[in-house]
């Protein structure tokens, strides 16, 4: 079984994280977010990795290279974003048999996607609340019965079984990729597997956990779920005066000074320093070469590559992009008075996170000035910058 793995789009919903890092290779836990779904079709038994890419294509094949665990990745390029078909029929020249397609920017149950390549032909589901937003799958049995039809956003639902992107393919699906575009211009992949289904037994199997990471505060959770799973070590420079509870990890090459409380699950990735006396809680990520200062507080946040929080600062249910600079006093507000949901804005309108507690957003490299205080649900685009003393209330 080959996998394509998709992973050639932007992310324009979640900007401003994506302005120069595709959404599949954004941080999650200890790797890129498609490295997971990499990993789930390695696990399965993928015996080739087909990563297709398009913008910032060169982070993806930096990443993986030739290849991955152990398993040979090749790469297809999609030109112009015309949708998910039009992206597996990129890699058509790589495909002989049966072949996999998952989405680079999802998560998925790990053994769904193993019980996904041994169904062949079958399309992963997962049941939700209220399907009418998905492509909403019609089987026999319900469950992980034969599938017989697929609808796209339907008014009424024949199930509650949604679509989560996950396909395993019967050879001559090859053939069948060039579909025409859809309504809203974009070649489908939900309209081959319409003609599966027409011509073959096809299974739905139904996922325990999914989350298709499309805005910043689902690159939140995406953390939370993948840090809670991992198992605390301490590979790096630990002071004796620190205080580490639960599961963390400190991988080879960071430091944590004197004083400082982590309570896990927390990841600290190579290179970063810590403290001293920070205190880190709460699904919390701080990635590659960061550096939290004297008594910072950081929660349930993500703090990327080279990013500096300064002395004096709290930081919480955020997510800040590479190279971001927050002067010391820096503060993140994430709780309405009125314990209202956040809203922050998605392609120029403001949407509910659905979330109580969300901070602030920052793009690459933004800095703020001493003692600069930030309302929730704030985006800062890149390079974005505030004066010592301000209180910032509006995306800038």
């Amino acid at each position: 079984m080959k996998a394509v793995v998709l992973a050639a789009g932007q992310g324009t919903r979640m900007r401003p994280l994506s302005e120069s890092v595709p959404k599949p290779m954004l941080p999650v836990a200890d790797r890129p977010l498609a490295a997971h779904t990499v990993d789930a079709a390695v696990d399965a038994g993928a015996d080739e990795i087909v990563l297709v890419i398009g913008y910032e294509g060169e982070t993806v094949r930096d990443y993986f290279g030739p290849e991955y665990r152990g398993v040979p990745v090749s790469y297809a390029v999609q030109e112009e974003q015309a949708g998910t078909a039009d992206a597996v029929d990129a890699a058509r020249s790589h495909l002989e048999g049966p072949f996999a397609v998952l989405n680079g920017d999802n998560l998925y149950d790990p053994a769904a996607i193993d019980r996904l390549f041994d169904a062949c032909p079958a399309v992963c589901a997962i049941e939700v609340d209220d399907p009418r937003n998905y492509g909403v799958l019609s089987t026999e049995r319900g469950g992980d019965g034969r599938v017989t039809g697929i609808v796209e956003k339907p008014d009424e639902p024949p199930t509650n079984l949604a679509n989560a992107g996950a396909y395993a393919f019967p050879a001559e699906a090859r053939e069948w990729l060039a579909v025409p575009a859809s309504e809203r211009g974009e070649h489908e992949i939900t309209d081959v597997v319409a003609r599966v289904i027409d011509e073959y037994d096809v299974t739905s199997v139904t996922l325990d956990r999914w989350l298709d990471v499309g805005r910043p505060w689902e690159l939140l959770a995406a953390n939370e779920w993948k840090i809670a799973e991992l198992e605390g070590r301490i590979d790096g420079d630990v002071s004796e005066d620190a205080h580490l509870e639960g599961d963390v990890v400190v991988e080879a090459g960071a430091t944590v000074e004197p004083g400082v409380v982590i309570e896990g699950p927390v990841v600290i990735r190579e290179g970063a320093e810590i403290g001293p006396n920070a205190y880190v809680r709460g699904a919390t990520l701080i990635d590659r070469d960061a550096e939290i200062g004297h008594s910072v507080e950081v929660k349930n946040s993500v703090v990327s590559r080279g990013t500096s929080v300064s002395h004096l600062s709290y930081v919480g249910d955020s997510v800040l992009g590479r190279n971001v600079n927050f002067g010391a006093g820096t503060n993140v507000a994430n709780l309405r008075h009125d314990d209202a949901d956040i809203e922050f804005t998605v392609k120029g309108e403001r949407v509910s996170t659905g979330r109580r507690k969300f901070g602030v957003v920052a793009g690459d490299e933004v800095k703020t000035g001493i003692n600069t205080s930030l309302t929730p649900g704030l985006r800062l685009e890149p390079g974005a910058t505030s004066m010592p003393g301000e209180t910032v209330e509006r995306d800038r």
